[in-house]
């Protein structure tokens, strides 16, 4: 039986802007170990990274330390999550989303709040082929829930954001998306669906079909099952 992907269903768009991690890529392993350390590094209670899911990392450290330890203690968190890639794998359905949106012409880009480094790292050490739009915490003055990514991926894929849907699995993320004024499709694979907004939810990118018609993204919801 088909997923239903509600309004979503055999609408067409100018490109798909995909987040990456827990979107095409599960580092949730490693993020959790790395800001644990880090964490204990500082001082401060783990307890308290809760809820940052999607957020870019100086964002999370101004929340949590006074501004002069920002500098040092992004560069340390930076340091130890690009030392640490054991545990990441690719998420179901992502080598599949992006295969159908890349090649001659490329229909997709990827949106991050990784920095450059640490995206670089990632994205090989999984051997996601990314598409050649890949935008990053070190791009943009203002990261998620800022629309800055998205709205950057758009421009140079040469496509009005408004055509555009983005895939995200954090709240911030889609907020980032609503305020660029992009279509949202949410997964559901480190969030509850209860806490997702979005204009679709499914479990993983496994669960939708993307095409190439007529030079524009066709989204449909994949098929399963006998």
């Amino acid at each position: 039986m088909p997923r239903s992907l509600g309004t979503l269903e055999g609408r067409t768009f100018a490109a798909v802007l995909f987040d990456m991690d827990g979107t095409l890529i599960d580092s949730i392993p490693v993020v959790i170990r790395s800001w644990v350390r880090w964490a204990q590094e500082e001082g401060v209670d783990p307890r308290r990274l809760t809820g940052f899911h999607g957020v870019p990392a100086k964002g999370i450290i101004a929340t949590l330390l006074p501004p002069e330890r920002l500098d040092a203690a992004f560069d340390r968190i930076e340091a130890i999550e690009i030392a640490d890639t054991d545990g990441i794998t690719v998420l179901p359905g992502a080598l599949d989303a992006l295969a159908a949106l890349t090649g001659q012409v490329e229909l997709c880009a990827i949106a991050t709040s990784c920095t450059r480094p640490l995206a670089d790292t990632r994205l090989a050490a999984t051997r996601l082929p990314a598409p050649g739009v890949v935008v990053t915490a070190s791009d943009v003055a203002q990261g998620k829930p800022h629309p800055d990514p998205f709205l950057l991926a758009a421009t140079r894929l040469g496509v009005d954001p408004a055509d555009c849907l983005v895939v995200e699995d954090a709240p911030g993320g889609l907020d980032a998306a609503r305020a660029a004024g992009c279509t949202t499709l949410a997964v559901t694979t480190t969030t509850a669906e209860s806490d997702l907004v979005a204009d679709a939810v499914v479990a993983t990118l496994a669960d939708v079909r993307f095409s190439v018609v007529a030079g524009r993204v066709h989204v449909t919801a994949a098929i399963t099952g006998p």
